[in-house]
């Protein structure tokens, strides 16, 4: 009897009834962060037509190379976002199959000790309690045998509603592990996509760093070119720098909007905590004085004392002798900070100020120092940064902890991330390969951000590295560690 509950329990479990649901779910998912970014995404683009607009230079070559750099960093940081999701998935899929384990070893468990149950109240020969009441038997054995009745039936009913949750754990556990699989097929379909875009884009860059390879060394040379790609940076920085006041002016009048609101509504509360309380000892004080023989205590209004006849009691109101305490106005806690942020609300929340680091920070990529800050660029201005040769693919990393702010393709540095610090001091990073952080991500010191290349229309392989605090740009060799 005990096996056949057991079996038609076990045969409601559909096998895989979410996995469609799962894929869809991802899909949405993938779709709300991209809406989450398009509106910082916005603002980004919008600064560098403003930067752009006052050039009159069309036929750069590198422009010519900016669309496939960009496609060839996007499908990396696909390639590297999947990466990371399907390792979280197979670890996810490892945990559920260690679950099902434990869950079907627990379900068989509970079925053998319900058909033990039944099978000993078989044997006993399954009296019930009428049949016990009616046998005419010892009163004290009657009272002992239905005591024992009644545990067996609520041992046998807490373990049939444990096996059912479990049975129900064991059917939510196989439609996760499929889903889980679901997913890693979808990763995989992506990843094979991403690939053969990577390599398509590659190709096509390779074609046309060919065609414009003359035209690209002689605007290299050009001194007007490094000056206007020069000013292109700092206009950007200085944009860049506004955007961040801007907003967190805004995110402050927000916080401090906010915070009011909270605190009027605790003052509110505890005001009415504080009436009710009042109102509670006025009835309290009425109950007293019926009971002595003496006329009851009125309610105070604003306007003076009113007379109050008798006054029957608040069924609802509390009856002891001490009265709840009255909630304080909480602190509010700060607004959260939204995903798709600029910078956090203080430069604090970064970890360390940056200017305490002076002499701490490591490069953030491996290789040898070609060019350094200060140094002559021919015939144009002086290098503000440090150009480190290493090979195409390295991973570049943060120097310290703080936000992206800037993560796009832009002429003369080619693909081009920045990292604000807070207190106005951000970091540079051009010419890489692939960027892997977008504006709003938050990363901390040694967090890989991109891979060296030679995006721009550089000659060399590398990275080109500055630091700058209130937009000016000063030797980060004097920041840096030898260790």
């Amino acid at each position: 009897m005990a096996l056949l509950l057991a079996a038609a329990l076990a045969a409601t479990l559909p096998l895989g009834a979410g996995a469609a649901v799962k894929i869809t779910e991802r899909s949405k998912q993938k779709q709300a962060a991209e809406a989450q970014r398009a509106d910082l995404r916005q603002k980004l683009d919008n600064l560098k037509r403003d930067i752009s607009q006052t050039e009159t230079e069309k036929d750069n070559a590198s422009d010519a190379l900016a669309d496939s750099e960009a496609a060839v960093s996007k499908a990396t940081r696909s390639l590297r976002d999947l990466s990371a999701e399907q390792k979280q998935t197979e670890a996810k899929l490892a945990k559920l199959a260690k679950q099902h384990d434990e869950l079907s070893k627990t379900v068989v468990r509970q079925q053998n000790q319900l058909a033990d149950l039944l099978r000993q109240q078989y044997v006993a020969g399954n009296e019930d309690r009428i049949k016990l009441l009616l046998s005419g038997d010892n009163p004290n054995r009657i009272n002992r045998d239905l005591q024992y009745l009644g545990y067996v039936s609520q041992a046998q009913a807490r373990l049939l509603e444990s096996l059912r949750a479990n049975l129900a754990a064991v059917e939510a556990n196989q439609t996760e592990a499929q889903d889980a699989k679901d997913d890693l097929d979808e990763i995989a379909q992506e990843q094979r996509d991403q690939k053969n875009l990577l390599e398509k884009e590659k190709a096509k860059r390779a074609t046309l760093l060919t065609q414009l390879s003359s035209k690209l060394a002689s605007q290299r040379k050009e001194a007007g070119n490094i000056q206007r790609d020069d000013q292109r940076l700092s206009g950007l920085v200085d944009k860049l720098a506004q955007l961040i006041e801007a907003q967190k002016k805004t995110e402050a009048a927000a916080r401090e909007k906010l915070r009011q609101q909270q605190l009027a509504q605790a003052q509110a509360k505890a005001q009415a905590q504080a009436a009710r309380e009042r109102e509670r000892q006025r009835l309290l004080e009425q109950q007293r004085a019926a009971q002595a023989g003496k006329p009851p205590v009125a309610a105070s209004s604003p306007t003076g004392p009113t007379p109050a006849g008798p006054k029957v009691p608040n069924p609802d109101a509390i009856d002891d002798d001490q009265p709840p305490p009255v909630a304080a106005p909480a602190t509010p806690a700060p607004a959260p900070l939204a995903r798709n942020e600029l910078t956090p609300e203080a430069d604090s929340a970064y970890g360390k100020p940056f200017e305490s680091l002076r002499g701490q920070l490591r490069l953030p990529v491996r290789g040898d120092v070609m060019a350094r800050f200060g140094s002559k660029r021919g015939d144009g201005p002086s290098w503000k940064g440090l150009f480190i040769r290493t090979p195409e693919g390295s991973e570049v990393k943060a120097v310290a902890a703080g936000r992206v702010v800037f993560s796009d393709w832009l002429r003369g540095f080619g693909n081009l991330i920045i990292v604000d610090h807070g207190n106005q001091y951000m970091t540079i990073y051009g010419n890489n390969q692939a960027l892997l952080k977008r504006p709003g991500d938050a990363v901390k010191a040694g967090d890989v951000i991109a891979s060296a290349g030679n995006s721009g229309g550089n000659e060399q392989s590398g990275l080109y590295f500055e630091i700058r605090h209130q937009g000016r740009a000063f030797d980060p060799l004097g920041w840096v560690t030898t260790r």
